[in-house]
This record gives C-alpha cells, sequence and structure tokens, in this order.
C-alpha cells in the first residue's frame, strides 16, 4: 500500500514540475501591409512532444483578395517578426480543413519557428475539428560514416601502402596452431 502512495506521489510531483511554455503565433496577409494579428496562443512542454494544447484561437480575417499569409512570432513593441516565419495558403483556413500549428523548438525548448498547416477534415474519422498543436523538437542528425582517411606524401600525392606478406596477415593463426601442437599432447602410455 505505501508503494502505490510513493508511485502516485512521484508522479504528481512530476506534473507539477512540467515547464509549459507559451507562445503566441500571429499571421498577416502577404499583399497587404496591415499589422500583424494574433492567431493563436499556445501552450506547450518542449520536453514532451504531444504535450501541446491550444489556450486561445481566433480564425483570421483575411480580405478575400489576399491568397498567402505569413505565420510566425511577432513581437508588437518592436513591431517585428522574431522567429523563423513560413508563408501559407488560405486555403488552410477554408471549409473542410482544420488548422494545424507546427511549432519548432531547439534542445532549450525556445521556439525557433511556427508553421501552419491545413489539414482535411473527415468528418466520419474524427470528431476533432479544432485548431492543434504539433511542436517539433530539434534533433540531431545522422552523422556521415567515413571511410579511412587518404594519406598523401609531402608533395600532395597519395602514398601507396604496402602489401602485406602472409606472414604478416595471419601470424597469429601460425602462433595457434603452434601452441596447440605443442601443449596437446597425446596419452601417456602405462
Amino acid at each position: 500500500m505505501r508503494v502505490i502512495a510513493l508511485l502516485s506521489a512521484l508522479c504528481a510531483a512530476a506534473l507539477v514540475q512540467a515547464d509549459f511554455h507559451t507562445a503566441q503565433i500571429y499571421v498577416q496577409p502577404v499583399e497587404n501591409s496591415e499589422s500583424p494579428s494574433l492567431l493563436a496562443e499556445v501552450a506547450y512542454d518542449p520536453s514532451i512532444s504531444g504535450s501541446s494544447s491550444i489556450i486561445s484561437y481566433e480564425a483570421p480575417e483575411i480580405p478575400e483578395s489576399t491568397q498567402l499569409v505569413r505565420v510566425g512570432l511577432y513581437d508588437t513593441k518592436s513591431s517585428r517578426w522574431i522567429s523563423g516565419t513560413t508563408v501559407a495558403s488560405v486555403d488552410n483556413f477554408g471549409k473542410g480543413f482544420s488548422p494545424n500549428l507546427v511549432l519548432s523548438v531547439d534542445e532549450k525548448g525556445e521556439l525557433l519557428s511556427a508553421a501552419l498547416k491545413g489539414v482535411r477534415i473527415d468528418a466520419g474519422q474524427t470528431r476533432d475539428f479544432g485548431p492543434q498543436a504539433i511542436v517539433l523538437p530539434v534533433l540531431k542528425g545522422k552523422q556521415p560514416e567515413l571511410n579511412k582517411p587518404i594519406v598523401l606524401s609531402a608533395e600532395g600525392k597519395k602514398v601507396e601502402e604496402e602489401e602485406k606478406s602472409p606472414l604478416q596477415k595471419y601470424w597469429w593463426l601460425i602462433a595457434i596452431v603452434v601452441f596447440m601442437a605443442v601443449t596437446g599432447g597425446g596419452g601417456g602410455e602405462k
């Protein structure tokens, strides 16, 4: 019984330690010189990839002549974009699409950029038609596997390696055979 109480206390402490960040995502029509408007406010925990939620979302009022919008983090005090921005079609906000906000975060949990992706809604498959937020942490890519380095001489020409003799290649095999021959004698005669 005490073990269950201890485990539940540890789980509760882990939930309290969750480090949630908030981000305000802005949208701006590309063709117009209007100032960006707040699209959504997102809460996320950078250590857990599936722990994002949208606090508030307001569908943008976009003029009908607009085809493209810019999405990202915007600082209203300095009136400049403070992250990488993405350009998306206004069709992502259209009927039959659910806007998904994709947030890229670094190792420290700081937001690098925000993107918008419209996901087609199939009423028979899902009940969640609202906007979603997805957190993508930056991961280190696979490193290339390199061959043996090329050795160059002082003149800059490739140095050819000497071919090893069979004795240099297989000395260890010869040593094992000699050891077995010396130590593996026959049984003594009585």
